[in-house]
């Protein structure tokens, strides 16, 4: 499946888009370390914890932690595959955008600032009213839609 299908509503697909970008750009810078951290915990003897507990022999210890492993480490690189996916969609777009329409885009869609802040920032920068703001914010988002999905 495409991951275009998954921002099928163009414009508040753009907005998800938008706000999936850093994550996706975490899963991509940290992917490899997770799967070494996973392969580590698969090999080896456990060291026994003395919790105070009596616990049961578990004859297939070992395997079931390698099985769990390598469940886990399928999961990551799938993850990995489809940040890749949608970095292939989404980069030659945001990168057709001005710096001045990713500043906006960024500073409005960002999660840790409210939009009114964030139009508050935009107005600082540029020296406008809000509602200019607002029609920036709307033409740089109406412009991305554009580069990713074609007509509006």
């Amino acid at each position: 499946m495409s991951i275009i299908w998954k921002y099928l509503d163009k414009r508040s697909a753009v907005v998800d888009a938008l706000k999936d970008y850093n994550s996706m750009k975490f899963i991509i810078e940290h992917t490899d370390d997770e799967i070494r951290a996973a392969y580590e915990k698969m090999g080896g003897v456990s060291s026994p914890q003395s919790d105070g507990m009596p616990h049961a022999h578990n004859p297939r210890a070992a395997e079931d932690r390698m099985v769990k492993g390598i469940e886990e480490i399928d999961v990551l690189k799938e993850r990995y595959r489809q940040a890749m996916e949608y970095m292939a969609w989404f980069l030659p777009a945001w990168e057709e955008l001005s710096e001045d329409e990713r500043y906006v885009l960024e500073t409005f869609y960002s999660d840790s600032e409210s939009q009114t802040n964030a139009v508050y920032d935009i107005c600082d920068r540029f020296g406008i009213e809000r509602s200019s703001a607002y029609n920036k914010k709307n033409r740089a988002l109406g412009k991305l839609v554009t580069l990713l999905y074609g007509k509006a």
